[in-house]
């Protein structure tokens, strides 16, 4: 006799069987006992939630000759034929393949057919929302008048898709994403009857890993029976579904949560050389995070974990912010790995974006000195240029509003030297960057290093998603213009090869014609941080010393001299 995969063999017969979804199998069963059935039925729902097998479950029902309760008996001559899958009068076509014109005149001509032996014909089309525009409008008609001993069944994973018309014609069951509890129900009924001896907690990953569809779940433990016999323990429940199980997630989300990039590239790097799959990691290193987030939120109760894991997720939620975890979720959360699941590149981006991102938002010089794990996010103190802040009766409105680093050349053009005939300036008015800044030379190096913080500010929503600013924020400085070519240095290998692309320079080469009004073409190259030319120190440098003498404050210092 040829043997059934477990989903076949296990699949309901009744309504009672049917798993978490008591809100549809509970008005079917009435409308049998009472008479009351329809002539067309929409099921939706997501996948492996039942709708077939309630479908089939109701055709069973409908043609039953002795009925309890509204349940098939699955004894009758109709039911066993149902069963067998011999009963001519039970139909199930897949719109999918039979979606157009041609198919719907078809079929509206086979309905008027009586029955071979039932007492009525069922369809069961499935993937309703395939059928055309066209198949749809020849289905009209015959959904809403066929004859009486036809019923009609649609099932759909996308009922947005099905055109208004044949939703009004049919009286819609939504079936629901099944619980963790009802995946594991049924699981364990299977064992129980099949003699299969599985770890409880593989129960509870396997219902977590198919995400509430019980055909999937019923395949996956199908599958770990062929490979491991009948009897499973969690490790090889874990291996089978490409799942670490080790200690790692957690200690790459304490290197996030302490904002250590040295340590947190390398386990990312240790988990790819380890052949893991990449994806796989990733989703758990997300859900990890997210608990992360209900245990900062206060939402403990929500947690799937044992009480000790809940006390170490308590204990590093409250070494950072909500924002921080936020933030990191988004981050990590957006990863795409797709395209090449094996390069870890696309995580070490999101780990350090995570944590430059959280330093552009400190506002104290503290957090922009090293002690991450020995990471830095900004240049070294010694080589920090020199920036000073006007106040508000001596600033031009020229100049934005937070402190700028300036050069000699910027400040000659743009602070006017003291005039005895000055009594008071205009109050502060906040630059925009919706009109160019205006430059005299646009070869003027310094001019445009004093305002690339207005430029990055200025790319803010742009890039595929919208964080190219992000991106930019102390991973590079304008090095070098030669002729229309502007040079941007990069201080790490990683930032550089994912900004050096073309649709990411066509965007910057825009900003810029924007921002300076002058048309760029840039180009990268690695540099060390404070390899740029340097700024002559104030204390010698005779603008700073008449910008100090109009009310300017020094907010940043200098100790290199520029280059000759």
């Amino acid at each position: 006799m040829t043997s059934q995969v477990f989903y076949r063999k296990w699949r309901p017969q009744t309504f009672n069987e049917v798993a978490g979804q008591e809100h549809v199998v509970q008005t079917l069963r009435n409308a049998i006992k009472s008479n009351r059935i329809a002539h067309a039925y929409l099921f939706c729902g997501p996948r492996g939630s039942g709708k077939t097998s309630t479908a089939r479950i109701l055709a069973k029902a409908v043609n039953c000759q002795s009925p309890v309760e509204g349940e098939p008996c699955n004894t009758c001559d109709s039911c066993t034929s149902i069963n067998k899958g011999s009963a001519l009068d039970i139909i199930e076509i897949d719109e999918a393949s039979n979606r157009g014109i041609d198919d719907m005149n078809d079929l509206k001509e086979r309905i008027n057919y009586a029955p071979n032996i039932l007492r009525y014909k069922v369809y069961i089309i499935d993937e309703v929302h395939m059928i055309t525009r066209e198949g749809a409008n020849a289905f009209l008609k015959t959904l809403e008048e066929p004859p009486p001993h036809v019923i009609f069944i649609l099932a759909t994973t996308d009922p947005h898709k099905i055109i208004s018309t044949i939703t009004s014609r049919c009286q819609r069951f939504d079936f629901h994403r099944l619980s963790s509890i009802s995946v594991i129900s049924r699981l364990s009924h299977i064992c129980e009857k099949e003699g299969i001896k599985l770890d409880p907690e593989a129960f509870k990953l396997i219902a977590k890993v198919t995400t509430g569809s019980l055909r999937d779940a019923t395949n996956l433990l199908e599958q770990l029976i062929t490979y491991y016999g009948n009897t499973i323990e969690l490790a090889q429940a874990q291996a089978m579904l490409g799942i670490s199980g080790d200690m790692r997630i957690r200690e790459l989300a304490r290197y996030i949560i302490a904002r250590d990039v040295s340590a947190g590239l390398k386990v990312i790097n240790a988990v790819a050389c380890d052949g893991l799959d990449l994806r796989q990691f990733n989703r758990e290193l997300v859900d990890y995070l997210r608990q992360l987030l209900l245990v900062k939120s206060g939402s403990t109760e929500t947690v799937d974990a044992t009480v000790d894991d809940l006390a170490e997720m308590q204990k590093t939620a409250a070494s950072t912010s909500l924002d921080y975890l936020l933030n990191t979720v988004k981050l990590f959360s957006a990863v795409d790995l797709r395209m090449d699941s094996y390069s870890p590149l696309p995580l070490e981006l999101a780990l350090v974006e995570s944590v430059l991102s959280q330093h552009s938002k400190d506002k104290s010089s503290a957090s922009d000195q090293p002690g991450n794990g020995g990471w830095q996010t900004s240049r070294p103190a010694q080589t920090a240029p020199r920036s000073v802040r006007p106040t508000e009766q001596s600033r031009p409105a020229s100049l934005v509003s937070k402190p700028q680093r300036v050069s000699e050349q910027s400040l000659a053009s743009s602070i006017p030297l003291p005039d005895s005939s000055d009594t008071a300036s205009d109050p502060i008015e906040q630059s925009t960057l919706s009109e160019p800044l205006k430059m005299d030379d646009p070869s003027d190096l310094a001019y445009l290093s004093a305002h690339w913080k207005d430029f990055i500010h200025s790319m803010r929503g742009e890039g595929s998603q919208g964080n190219l600013d992000a991106r930019l924020r102390h991973a590079c400085e304008p090095v070098e213009i030669n002729g229309d070519n502007l040079v941007l240095g990069f201080y790490h290998e990683f930032h550089k090869s994912y900004i050096d692309n073309r649709k990411y320079l066509h965007l910057i080469e825009k900003k810029l014609k924007e921002v300076f009004g002058h048309t760029y073409t840039v180009s990268c190259v690695m540099i060390s941080q404070g390899q740029k030319s340097e700024l002559k120190p104030a204390s010698s440098n005779h603008l700073v010393e008449a910008a100090l003498s109009m009310g300017a404050k020094i907010v940043e210092e200098n100790t290199e001299t520029e280059e000759k």
